[in-house]
């Protein structure tokens, strides 16, 4: 399951490929890390009927049964939207797609720590080494509702994406799924205009060499190397 991915990038450059008319996002930073129930930018068709560069939340509503405890945290991942809950989220209004140019998941290996991090290493994968810009195709919706006990009730826009069978390259290292990814602008055009019927055709497994494993960002290095320094001059030593 894809719960961190990184995007380096300009806002310039998604408005240009998502033809975007309009952008609430503010100052995206040159590279961020985006992480389960934190804000991410998506493209999304607007209440208005505009297509717009936002800053919503990660995590959609989940479905009533599977919550725990006050607070619905989120699903960050829909494998399956056929299911009666995700129904509601499949046209055009609800749809959005998700900019990134690289993802993560888990290393398998119990106890596979990253030195960096303390926490399991993950796996990084991009389009090729220059982690050119792509899309996840996603869903969102506003919401009412706890995201955080200690918060209290509030009012939300989610967002989460796709799922599907991992291809070849994924398949080792997450058995069970992969995001679904739009590398084209008349992908990303079709998922958020066709309808359903069409769209949902889109949700298929990346071909075995669509994706390349790539070095974790440099926003997952807590200490980089620092570069030596140079002798102090006239030392006595």
């Amino acid at each position: 399951m894809c719960n961190l991915y990184n995007i380096t990038t300009s806002q310039e450059a998604i408005r240009q490929w998502t033809r975007a008319l309009r952008d609430s996002l503010g100052n995206l930073e040159p590279s961020i890390d985006i992480y389960p129930n934190q804000p991410g930018p998506v493209v999304r068709n607007a209440p208005d009927g505009e297509r717009e560069l936002a800053n919503l939340l990660w995590g959609m509503p989940t479905p009533v049964e599977r919550v725990k405890g006050k607070a619905d945290y989120g699903t960050t991942n829909i494998r399956n939207p056929q299911y009666g809950h995700w129904q509601q989220y499949l046209g055009v209004e609800n749809r959005c797609v998700v900019p990134l140019t690289s993802f993560a998941e888990p290393s398998p290996t119990p106890g596979d720590k990253d030195p960096d991090t303390g926490i399991q290493k993950n796996h990084w994968f991009a389009l090729n080494e220059a982690r050119p810009l792509f899309f996840f195709a996603g869903l969102w919706t506003p919401w009412q509702g706890v995201r955080k006990v200690k918060d209290g009730p509030g009012e939300f826009e989610l967002y989460g994406f796709l799922t599907t069978r991992p291809n070849a390259l994924i398949a080792p290292i997450h058995e069970k799924a992969m995001p679904v990814i739009l590398t084209t602008q008349e992908e990303t055009e079709t998922w958020l205009t066709a309808p359903w019927s069409q769209a949902r055709h889109l949700q298929r497994t990346a071909p075995d060499d669509a994706l390349v494993i790539v070095d974790k960002p440099a926003t997952q290095i807590k200490f980089p190397p620092q570069a030596p320094q140079a002798p102090l001059q006239g030392s006595l030593f």
